[in-house]
């Protein structure tokens, strides 16, 4: 389902394992945000774009599964930070590819500039791009550039 003027795009934002620890932990590299904090960033910025946007966390590979095939239904696109899984979830990826939506992952690290295991991401692969590396500006980024390419 394409945006069109004749409805609100709605899009589906998924924050992987850990993300729910966000202000706690490592704030050296995740930052003092909150996971409230950052669902608050993307809720203003959706409002500013005219987004309908719903924020959901999942720590469990298996759920994000699921709810990456439930979202094809009800979502025009999904931004999804898969945090750890990014690295290793053939499953996650395989689900991104299925599903027939665009997807944009985001890190809110510059995991190219981290431990060499962060370098690599499977699930990038099946996505439509990928931000990382400016905090939680990089869920705005990722929502602008899907709004942008569905109204193409």
């Amino acid at each position: 389902m394409l945006a069109c003027k004749c409805h609100t795009m709605r899009v589906l934002v998924i924050h992987g394992p850990n993300l729910n620890l966000l202000g706690n932990r490592e704030p050296d590299i995740y930052g003092t945000q909150t996971l409230s904090d950052v669902n608050d960033l993307i809720a203003a910025c959706a409002a500013d774009l005219g987004i309908d946007v719903r924020c959901e966390q999942y720590n469990g590979e298996g759920q994000i599964v699921d709810v990456l095939h439930a979202a094809r239904q009800q979502y025009d696109a999904i931004v999804i930070n898969p945090a750890a899984y990014a690295h290793y979830s053939i499953a996650i990826a395989d689900a991104i590819a299925a599903i027939g939506i665009p997807v944009v992952e985001v890190h809110l690290s510059n995991v190219a500039a981290r431990e060499e295991f962060r370098r690599a991401s499977v699930t990038a692969r099946a996505c439509r791009g990928s931000i990382g590396g400016f905090g939680a500006a990089g869920y705005s980024l990722a929502l602008r550039a899907l709004k942008e390419l569905l109204e193409r």
